[in-house]
């Protein structure tokens, strides 16, 4: 099978802390309170033992505690998860590969079995829901506090061959180029190509712009907005940790598709997204363009008719969505005075 799911690599977690208040230490010598220099008869005693409880009272409730860890003492609380699977017993055995990568799958068609002929694949995490779509799946399972631990995630479609990628290598690119949002590029001559700017780029490392002088949709030097340069195709987006929680929150509960989504990962870029946003050539894979949602192409006769219909209609609710994610995008900006549009009126010339 040339597929690669989902994979998430491991890092070292965030250092997170919280001012936890000061306390004044009051000594009892014979009845009598001292307080620096100051001698307190024994008439304050009451006065003084309930204003050292309201400040004790005081003190604990500002200290930086998660909603609903308040019942539990403070050093017993674990404010954080992850997505590392563990032992039954004790147990050398390293799981995972070197290369510390996460494998989780999506499996939208209820099939988990099939996958077990594969080595890794009692190794890899199996979440599933029936006719789900993957951003289904990470808004509700790769919440930012969920992969906090974890440096970038590979969110990709199941029909991409990989024959000729290397992770570690890529990530090597990515992290020297500064890429906050990227893909590797497209092998043109094997792959299902929907857009000119994923297409490889022979003897180049990583590239960020595509330029197209002639007809519609033109693609030159002034030409800063999508898919011209700083965007990615939806099947094979690689989020670092720092862009993912940017574009986790831009997932709609009630859109399954990514659609209009890829138009705004420039918001998430972490910066310039002319320079954080790229494909890199170096490290290529191929797409097969399989429209596995609602069914395959390959089946024949009334079965045949009837996945290209439900295919049909996966398609228009695309582009449904779509346009509704867009008016709310539209509806956000006119709503919130506080937003600056850190692109202005950049031309955007997506179409998904």
């Amino acid at each position: 099978m040339n597929a690669f799911n989902p994979a998430i690599l491991l890092s070292d977690p965030k250092n997170k802390s919280c001012f936890r208040g000061f306390f004044i230490v009051f000594s009892l010598i014979c009845g009598i309170y001292f307080a620096g220099n100051i001698l307190i008869t024994e008439e304050y005693r009451s006065r003084l033992v309930i204003g050292t409880r309201n400040m004790k009272s005081t003190a604990c409730e500002s200290q930086c505690r998660p909603s609903g860890s308040e019942a539990l003492p403070e050093g017993i609380v674990v404010k954080q998860t992850n997505l590392e699977m563990r032992c039954l017993w004790n147990s050398k055995e390293n799981k995972f590969p070197a290369d510390e990568f996460v494998v989780i799958l999506f499996h939208y068609d209820g099939i988990v079995e099939g996958w077990r002929d594969f080595s890794w694949s009692d190794s890899a995490i199996h979440i599933s829901a029936i006719n789900q779509t993957k951003w289904w799946f990470a808004k509700r399972f790769l919440h930012p506090d969920i992969v906090a631990d974890y440096n970038y995630i590979f969110l990709w479609d199941e029909d991409l061959g990989v024959e000729n990628f290397d992770p570690e290598r890529y990530l090597s690119i990515v992290e020297e180029e500064g890429l906050e949002i990227s893909q590797p590029a497209l092998d043109a001559e094997k792959s299902t190509l929907n857009h000119k700017l994923t297409a490889r780029w022979g003897g180049s490392k990583v590239h960020r712009m595509y330029h197209k002088l002639t007809g519609n949709a033109r693609c030159d030097n002034p030409s800063i907005g999508s898919p011209c340069i700083g965007w990615v195709e939806m099947m094979a987006p690689v989020f670092s940790r720092k862009s993912w929680p940017c574009v986790w929150y831009m997932i709609q509960n009630d859109l399954t598709h990514a659609w209009g989504l890829d138009r705004k990962l420039g918001y998430c870029a972490q910066g310039d997204h002319t320079r954080n946003i790229g494909i890199v050539d170096a490290e290529y894979i191929v797409h097969f363009g399989l429209p596995t949602l609602g069914g395959s192409k390959n089946n024949q006769g009334l079965q045949g008719s009837h996945t290209n219909h439900v295919r049909t209609k996966v398609r228009m609710e695309s582009y449904r969505e779509m346009q509704i994610f867009q008016r709310r995008w539209n509806n956000a900006m006119k709503k919130d005075k506080c937003f600056t549009d850190p692109y202005g009126q950049m031309t955007d010339q997506s179409s998904s």
